[in-house]
């Protein structure tokens, strides 16, 4: 049969469906569904027969002990919150560490009597507990019966018994119902189900036998307790600092956490891993291939979302995220970066965000940044298509690596920003801080490509009219140049470049790179001649606004005289390297003496700049030129970090817990143009939630006062942070310490 004219049509062809296509499940391959939610349970029955009954039923139970109370002794202030460093989390359940005692109180109906009553706690975890799986585990009081979770009874008294559990410190992470068991010759009696006796159980960087163990414990409070983080941007020599609030103690963070892991399908018996949580959450906190938690917008319209610049904190995206299900608008790398901090703190995975100024992207591993110039010297836009990142935060986090060789465990790079697909989804790492240095990029996760964000070679090429290119400069110290993190236990940076690469030019580093290029990375191998005049642009801190000078320095070292035909640019770019516009373009020609410098200056005018800035206000200024008598090819770059004006904030005086506070944040517009759309945010951990308000016009010259009550909940050290964004100006920050007395 065929239709009128077309291509013949099967009679047997089935109809062509419609509508969605149906989930897929593993019925009909196992016989127990996989259980990947957290928030799914099965309730287990109150009672559990041996055999069938007899005909009158089952006899009267009176004389077999019975349980009438069980206490978690889940306030923050009893041993066991105090002992598992959870007294911070604000939770009313059980929040306690794997690998390490806890303690639950059982009231009886009658004293008990170890010789003849038998019980045993349970827990449960996921849709289909089975206890080969690790989701269902029996936990016993005597030495002969014993799971891979310890049981003993530490206390007895009147008709109360204290028994002591120790979960195994490879157990799964998340959250848990707990039921009591009382054996009967007739059958299994428990506990109903309760929600007050549920508990959550998370890593432990404090036993020994955790694969998070950490033995350092000022790095463990920073990397675990410490919720006021500072993350470092702008650029290499004119570093600024971003306070964040992770926020990973606040209430209901810790579901939302598990609602991760949910959301990515993880299965239950995975996540006890801390590779594989790490891995699975580096996709699961973008949302480029699965809904996932942040949406990536580099493109300074925020219109739909709130802009990067102006989150304070990882609460609010947490726990928009887990109400909404829906990815969260917007983020870019720092706060990519933030939110998966709080995560891997909130489950107990110590982690820091680290910033690398200077980073190599999407070269493919080859080793290289491309910049393209034509036959003059002077930059071919259109051809250069690499860009070096300004600045780039990714994670690290702290566990052992029995996957790898030995040594290689430690700190290990995670990177949530969606850059490159690594198995097929949008995610990065964990990778060995350790291989990194030692160009063992053949480890797994991804070591490749972090091992060439932080050691690419930048090279300059020429093109002539026919399409050659040759390579005519090589900085192969510019890529990588500082990576920074917080210090322990203090507000000042700490400079970890030390553990990523050996000193530039070192033999080890040689070494590092050649054992690199065994595994496949390509180096320019240019072995180029050393060039007798050098070009040098300053460091210049400018406040958004102001017109400025650039000082141009060329410095002649031959025994003649020199003529450089030169070209400067200047540029408004994205802190991703991405050029917005070009507002600025010279030709100057500048004649050297023999072994003396000569300057040349340009003046950069605010009215130029001002209109094509974009957020983060970095200017991008690239000199080149071509020496007349030598040919030689200059070349320097500068980026240069505009300053934003500040917020001023201000605390009430004489803190106390649960007394209310008040805090004020002042802001003049220090420019001739309104600002409008300006959005105003404020938080401190332990003292206040996420607050915001809007203004639709801040007037030229103009101040604001915006005053909130707050009642503190925690006593001690903490900080206010507060964040003023709005199309025509990001990034303008202030904090205030403040102390809580108890």
């Amino acid at each position: 049969m065929s239709d009128q004219g077309g291509a013949p049509v099967s009679s047997l062809a089935p109809p062509a469906p419609s509508g969605p296509p149906p989930k897929m499940t593993n019925r009909g391959r196992t016989a127990v569904p996989l259980s990947s939610s957290n928030s799914e349970s099965t309730d287990i029955p109150e009672f559990e027969p041996f055999g069938l009954p007899g005909p009158r039923g089952f006899p009267p139970m009176t004389e077999y002990v019975d349980v009438m109370a069980v206490d978690m002794m889940r306030r923050p202030d009893e041993s066991n919150k105090m002992q598992h460093h959870t007294m911070l989390f604000n939770s009313d359940n059980l929040i306690v560490r794997r690998g390490q005692e806890f303690q639950v109180k059982i009231e009886f109906n009658r004293p008990y009597k170890p010789a003849s009553d038998k019980f045993a706690v349970e827990f449960v975890i996921g849709s289909s507990p089975q206890y080969s799986k690790g989701t269902y585990m029996p936990v016993f009081t005597t030495k002969e019966r014993q799971s891979s979770w310890e049981g003993r009874i530490t206390a007895t008294a009147d008709n109360t018994v204290t028994m002591g559990v120790t979960p195994a410190a490879n157990c799964i992470v998340g959250k848990y119902h707990m039921y009591v068991a009382v054996m009967t010759p007739f059958g299994i009696r428990r506990t109903r189900r309760d929600n007050s006796r549920d508990l959550y159980i998370l890593f432990n960087p404090w036993a020994s036998d955790d694969a998070v163990f950490l033995d350092d414990e000022t790095e463990r409070q920073e990397c675990v307790m410490t919720e006021m983080g500072i993350i470092y941007h702008g650029a290499n020599d004119d570093i600024a600092e971003r306070n964040w609030n992770y926020g990973q103690f606040n209430y209901g963070v810790l579901d939302a956490c598990l609602y991760v892991m949910d959301r990515a399908d993880m299965p239950i018996p995975n996540r006890g891993d801390p590779i594989r949580v790490a891995r699975k959450a580096s996709a699961q906190l973008n949302s480029r291939d699965d809904e996932g938690v942040l949406v990536g917008n580099w493109s300074g319209d925020y219109t739909y979302g709130v802009a990067p610049t102006s989150w304070t904190g990882s609460t609010d995206i947490l726990l928009t995220y887990a109400s909404s299900k829906m990815p969260v608008c917007y983020a870019q790398c720092w706060v990519y970066a933030a939110v998966f901090n709080t995560f891997l703190r909130c489950l107990g995975i110590p982690s820091r965000v680290v910033t690398n100024f200077f980073s190599a992207h999407d070269n493919d591993g080859n080793l290289r940044t491309d910049i393209i110039l034509d036959d003059n010297g002077r930059i071919d836009r259109n051809r250069t298509k690499d860009s070096v990142w300004n600045y780039h935060c990714w994670n690290e986090c702290y566990m052992s690596r029995p996957d790898l060789p030995t040594g290689f465990g430690g700190w290990q790079i995670v990177d949530a920003t969606p850059q490159e697909t690594s198995d097929g989804m949008y995610r990065c790492g964990p990778a060995s801080v350790q291989a990194i240095k030692h160009g063992q990029i053949c480890f797994p996760f991804d070591a490749a490509f972090v091992f060439a964000e932080v050691n690419s070679d930048v090279v300059f090429y020429t093109r002539s009219k026919d399409g050659a290119m040759e390579p005519v400069k090589v900085n192969r110290t510019h890529i990588g140049r500082t990576v920074l993190t917080k210090t322990p236990g203090d507000t000042t940076r700490r400079d970890i470049t030390a553990q990523y690469k050996f000193p530039e030019g070192s033999t080890e580093e040689r070494t590092v790179l050649e054992k690199a290029e065994e595994y496949g990375c390509q180096r320019d191998k240019s072995n180029l001649p050393v060039g007798d005049v050098d070009l040098v642009l300053p460091t210049l801190e400018v406040s958004v606004g102001d017109d400025f000078e650039l000082s141009l320095e060329f410095i002649n070292s031959s025994d003649q005289s020199r003529t450089v035909d030169a070209y400067v640019s200047g540029s408004v770019v994205y802190y991703t390297g991405v050029t917005s516009s070009e507002f600025l373009f010279r030709n100057p020609t500048v004649t050297i003496e023999p072994n003396k410098s000569a300057k040349e200056s340009v003046t950069v005018e605010s009215k130029k700049y001002m209109q094509s800035l974009v957020e983060q206000a970095n200017l991008h200024f690239i000199a080149t030129g071509k020496v007349k008598e030598t040919g030689q090819i200059v070349t320097a770059m500068k980026v240069v970090t505009l300053h934003n004006p500040k917020l001023t904030v201000t605390v009430s005086d004489g803190g106390k817990v649960n007394e209310e506070m008040m805090a004020t944040v002042e802001f003049t517009n220090p420019f001739t143009f309104s600002l409008e759309g300006v959005y105003i945010r404020m938080e401190g951990p332990g003292i206040m939630l996420p607050m915001s308000k809007y203004y639709s016009l801040i007037t030229g010259g103009s101040s604001l006062t915006w005053s909130e009550f707050f009642i503190p909940q925690r006593a001690g050290s903490s900080r206010l942070i507060a964040s003023l964004d709005c199309p025509a100006l990001r990034q303008v920050y202030g904090t205030a310490s403040v102390t809580i007395a108890p």
